[in-house]
């Protein structure tokens, strides 16, 4: 059934939001982040202090759009106040682990004892330290710190050996505020 779909989205203090189209580009404490949305029918407008998200007729695949921007909306603007923040833990048994970073790219030494040391990307607006055991991701975009986070795990993914003795890697312990 077809009807008049309107979500709204209070802007908090300190926090500037322009939209051009279908980009919206958010400015806070913390930092920017743009991005270009899929619209589709749906409207996005800003008036006062409020986000208008809005669709003449809208259907369910119009309403799960809608509330998808929602929260990508709402996760840009929690970052530029608040950055998000992911907590790494470096786990090993026999051969112990060092971590280095290097601009833009992350070296793990020593990992199975193997000689050749595993290489981490680490995407632009991330910001990695590495502190003895634990590894803090922080970034004002959360796909970027989660991505992040999930490269140093994958790339510590043990292959071809039993998990249960193999138990070393660099594991994730805290997503953005909630405990693993």
């Amino acid at each position: 059934m077809k009807q008049d779909l309107i979500q709204k989205i209070k802007i908090p203090e300190n926090t500037e939001v322009t939209i051009d189209g279908n980009i919206i580009n958010v400015k806070g404490n913390e930092g920017e982040i743009k991005r270009e949305f899929n619209l589709g029918k749906i409207k996005l407008e800003k008036k006062d202090q409020e986000i208008i998200l809005s669709c003449k007729l809208g259907t369910k695949r119009e309403k799960k759009i809608m509330n998808t921007i929602l929260a990508h909306i709402e996760n840009m603007l929690k970052g530029v106040n608040e950055k998000f923040e992911y907590k790494l833990k470096i786990c090993f048994h026999h051969f112990p682990i060092t971590v280095d970073v290097k601009d833009d790219e992350a070296i793990i030494k020593n990992f199975l004892g193997e000689k050749i040391p595993r290489k981490v990307k680490i995407p632009k607006g991330a910001e990695v330290k590495v502190n003895e055991q634990e590894i803090t991701i922080t970034s004002v975009n959360k796909e970027i710190a989660g991505q992040t986070a999930a490269n140093f795990e994958k790339t510590t993914k043990i292959r071809m050996k039993d998990r249960r003795i193999f138990q070393d890697g660099i594991f994730i312990t805290k997503k953005d505020g909630r405990e693993i």
